[in-house]
Order: C-alpha cells, then structure tokens, then sequence
C-alpha cells in the first residue's frame, strides 16, 4: 500500500513537471531575501536551486548578498572573478561563472553589484546582451540578496518577477519579515509575497508562525502573501554545511531535503505571473540604483 502511494506520488510530480515546462523559454527570475541574517536563507537558495536543477530545469544563481556571499563556500566552490570584471570589462560573463551540482550555474556578484550604479550606455548595453546570451540556457535565476532593508537589497528584490522571504518562527525574525513586506507593500509589487518558515519543530508552528503574517500582511498593507513551504530544524544541514556539501546532495532523504522538494514543486506548479526576461530585470535594477 505504502509503495502505491509512493508511485502515485511521483507520477503526481512527473505530471507537475511537464506542464511546468510549458511556455518556460523566458527567463524566470526569484529574488530570496529575510528581514534579518542567520535564518538559513541562502542555505535555502542553494539547496532549492539545485533540486530545481534535478527536476530538470536550468537554473543559476545570483550571489548578491553583499554582506555574507557565502553561496560558494555551502558548495566547496572558490571563484575567480566575479560581476566586477565583468562590468569592467576584463572578463565576459561566461568566463566568471561556476558550476555547482546539476550543472547549477553561479554568478559570484561581488563588488560589482554595486558597479550597477555607475554603468554608462555602452556597460549597460553590454551587460544586457552578456545576460541575453545566458537566458537563452537558463530557466531560472535565483537572486541572493542580502538580509534587511538596503537600497541594493530592495533593488534586486522589487526587479525579480517573483519574492521570496525566508524567516524563522522566533519573534525577532518574525518582526523583521514583516517590516521587509511591508516596506515592499509601497513598491506596488505585482506579485504576491511567498513565505518560507525554516527552522520549524513542527507543521503546527510553522503554519501558525507563516498565518500570523500571512493575516497581518493582508489586513493592514496592500500586498498578497502566500505560505510556499516550510523546512525542519534538521541537524543534518548543519553537518552537511561543515563538510561545505549542500544537503539535498549529501543527505537527499532527510527531512529537510523532502520539505525543499515540496517548495520546489509549489514554484512549479503555484500561480505565478508571466516571466518578463532579463531585459526588464536589468532595466529595473539599473534604475533603481541611480
């Protein structure tokens, strides 16, 4: 009984997976940022990236995490270069990428994610033609931003089509979610705000924690908020983050490998607006930090 459940478990996700490739040949870009540090946010875009990547789809990620670009370093990876010489002209985009785990695809963004400010025409046409290039093998791009509420931080996180926020059921983190949703609720966002409660000891707190801000959000601000999923406090992430793997790799069976299995398959499947492409996300970057 318990294997028919699993089978009809799977076909379930083949299926999720199929009309989820429909119409994807735009470039999808989600942008993952939390009130504060140390709620396991780009612990969660690494892992969420790569089961992406092992659900078929051709995913990068974008470490513009000033503060704490600590993407590389989960997967044991040391770059060379980053945007920063790319925007200056001493490498091309495809020369500063890395590959992680299925083929995953990293743009380190280093300081040159504050270059974006100063780009003139011809830095500008020439980034968006290298980021044209590279969505044409690409289906998604995650956005590491840092935590808080910086002018770069609102930037990356007001030009993706979609947002994510990753918080932890302690008050504090709840508090400074909600402070980020509602600075966004002003940036007229078209898409609605998708939680992530990480760290939960249980179903029960991880709903409880997300319906607080789920129901606060809608009552006073003007801006949609859905509960995309939830990750367990699971000591495996903490072992596999020592030994710099990414847990879905090193441990895929564990609890939290399941729930980032589950978030993927909500992105896939959840209502979404369409993808608007690199160009609009460069375009809107570039004027928001000007």
């Amino acid at each position: 009984m318990r294997d028919q459940a699993i089978r009809l478990r799977e076909l379930a996700q083949e299926n999720l997976l199929k009309s989820a490739s429909v119409g994807s040949s735009v470039l999808r870009t989600i942008s993952v940022t939390s009130g504060k540090g140390g709620v396991g946010k780009t612990n969660i875009v690494v892992n969420l990236a790569i089961t992406l990547a092992k659900m078929g789809k051709r995913v990068a990620i974008l470490d513009a995490d000033l503060g704490l670009a600590n993407v590389d370093v989960l997967m044991g990876i040391v770059p060379k270069y980053s945007l920063y010489e790319v925007l200056r002209g001493e490498k091309s985009l495809e020369e500063i990428i890395v590959t992680g785990p299925y083929n995953l695809k990293i743009i380190p963004g280093g300081s040159g994610i504050h270059e974006l400010a100063q780009l003139d025409y011809y830095q500008r046409e020439k980034i968006i033609q290298s980021l044209r290039m590279f969505e044409k093998d690409t289906d998604i791009l995650i956005i590491d931003t840092g935590a808080g509420i910086s002018r770069n931080v609102l930037g990356f996180i007001t030009a993706a089509d979609e947002v994510i926020v990753v918080m932890t059921p302690e008050p504090t983190s709840m508090t400074d979610a909600y402070s980020v949703i509602k600075i966004l609720s002003k940036f007229n966002l078209q898409s609605e705000v998708q939680l992530i409660v990480n760290r939960t000891s249980s179903i029960a707190e991880a709903q409880q924690t997300a319906n607080k801000i789920e129901a606060v959000a809608n009552k006073f601000l003007e801006i949609k908020v859905r509960q995309l999923g939830f990750i367990f406090d699971d000591h495996l992430v903490g072992k596999a983050v020592k030994k710099q793997q990414p847990f879905v790799v090193l441990y895929p069976n564990c609890r939290a490998s399941i729930n980032v299995n589950e978030i993927a398959l909500n992105l896939l499947g959840g209502k979404k607006k369409p993808a608007k492409g690199v160009n609009h996300f460069v375009q809107r970057i570039i004027r928001l930090f000007s």
